[in-house]
C-alpha cells in the first residue's frame, strides 16, 4: 500500500526532513523536563498512548483499517519491541547527559544497520564503508568516554538505542509495502501501548523507581503529551519524506537533527558538549556522511541502464 519514492518532488522530501529534524529534538526536551519527576516507563507508555489517541482519527478520516492481518502480528510486535526498547533507554540517558551527546552516540545507528546487514543477511559492503564505519565507532567512544566518566553506565544507555532502533529499523523494512504508513504508525502505539500499560498497573505502588507510575501534576501533564505528540509528528515527516524523495538524498539532512539538539540543549538545559564529545560528534557525522556518499556510489553502480525504447 505504500508507494515508491516520487523523486520530483525532492523539495518536498528535503522541507518534511528538515521538519523533522526540528520536531524530534523536541520529544527529547519533553522527556528530559519531565524524568526530572515522572518515572522513565510512565513517558515511554504515554509516547505510545498518545500516538496511538492522534492516529486513530486520521485512519479513520483515511479509511484505513484498525485491524492488523494476523499474518503481520509477530512483526509488529518485534516492531513495538525494538521502539520501546530504544525510547526508554533514551529517556533514562537524558535524565543526566545533554541532549547532543546523547543523540550523537544513537547516530552510530546507521553503521551498526550497515554491519547487520553484512552480518545477518550477507550484504556486500566495501571495506571504504567498513572502515568509515569504525571511525564512526570511535567517534562514538570520543563521546561516551567523558560521559561514562561523569555518569556511569548511563552514558552506554544511547548505545543501546541505537541497536534497539537498528532492529527497529530492519524490521520496517521487512513491513514495506504490507502497511500504509499511517496504520504502521497507529498499529506500532497499539501494540505498544497494549503492552506497557499492563505493565504500569503491575508496577503501581510497588516502588520501582522507573516503572511505578505517579499522578502528573500542572504542566507535567502537557510535557507527557508533548513526547507523543512530537514524536507522532516527527515520525510521520520522516515517513512521508521517505515516500517523495530518495533516501540517499536525505540522509545527509538527518544531521540537522544533532545541531538541533545541542542548540536546544543549549537554550534550555546550559550543555555544552566539552572538547572530546564535540570532536566525537563531529566524527560520528563526517563518518556516517562518508557512508552515505558510498551508498550513493554503490546504488548507482548496480543500477541497471535503461532499456531500448
Amino acid at each position: 500500500m505504500t508507494t515508491a519514492p516520487q523523486t520530483d518532488r525532492v523539495p518536498l522530501g528535503m522541507a518534511l526532513i528538515v521538519g523533522f529534524c526540528l520536531t524530534a529534538p523536541l520529544l527529547d526536551v519533553c522527556a528530559k523536563l519531565a524524568a526530572d519527576v515522572v518515572p522513565v516507563g510512565q513517558i515511554t507508555t504515554a509516547r505510545f498512548a498518545v500516538q496511538t489517541a492522534l492516529m486513530l482519527p486520521v485512519c479513520l478520516l483515511m479509511g484505513l483499517r484498525l485491524t492488523l492481518p494476523r499474518a503481520l502480528w509477530g512483526l509488529m510486535a518485534a516492531r513495538a519491541v525494538f521502539l520501546i526498547l530504544s525510547t526508554y533507554l533514551i529517556i533514562a540517558a537524558l535524565r543526566f547527559m545533554p541532549l547532543a551527546d546523547a543523540l550523537a552516540i544513537v547516530f552510530v545507528e546507521p553503521f551498526i544497520i550497515l554491519l547487520f546487514g553484512k552480518i545477518m543477511f550477507g550484504e556486500l559492503v566495501g571495506p571504504r564503508r567498513l572502515i568509515a564505519a569504525t571511525i564512526g565507532f570511535a567517534g562514538c567512544l570520543l563521546v561516551i568516554q567523558p560521559s561514562f566518566v561523569a555518569f556511569g553506565y548511563v552514558a552506554l544507555l544511547p548505545l543501546g538505542t541505537a541497536v534497539s532502533f537498528a532492529a527497529y529499523v530492519l524490521v520496517t523494512r521487512s513491513l514495506r509495502g504490507r502497511l500504509h504508513a499511517v496504520e504502521m504508525q497507529f498499529q506500532t502505539g497499539v501494540a505498544a501501548t497494549v503492552m506497557l500499560l499492563p505493565l504500569m498497573l503491575l508496577a503501581d505502588g510497588r516502588g520501582w523507581p522507573t516503572l511505578d507510575p505517579i499522578w502528573p501534576e500542572g504542566h507535567y501533564w502537557a510535557l507527557l503529551f508533548g513526547v507523543g505528540f512530537f514524536a507522532t509528528v516527527a515520525h510521520m515527516m520522516m515517513t512521508y519524506a521517505l515516500t517523495v524523495a530518495p533516501a540517499a538524498t536525505l540522509a545527509p539532512l538527518h544531521y540537522l537533527e544533532i545541531i538541533t539538539a545541542a542548540v536546544l540543549g543549549y537554550l534550555i538545559f546550559d550543555d555544552i558538549p566539552n572538547g572530546l564529545a564535540l570532536w566525537g560528534i563531529v566524527i560520528i557525522m563526517a563518518s556516517g556522511l562518508y557512508v552515505v556518499h558510498r551508498e550513493r556510489i554503490t546504488a548507482r553502480a548496480i543500477t541497471p541502464p535503461p532499456g531500448p525504447v
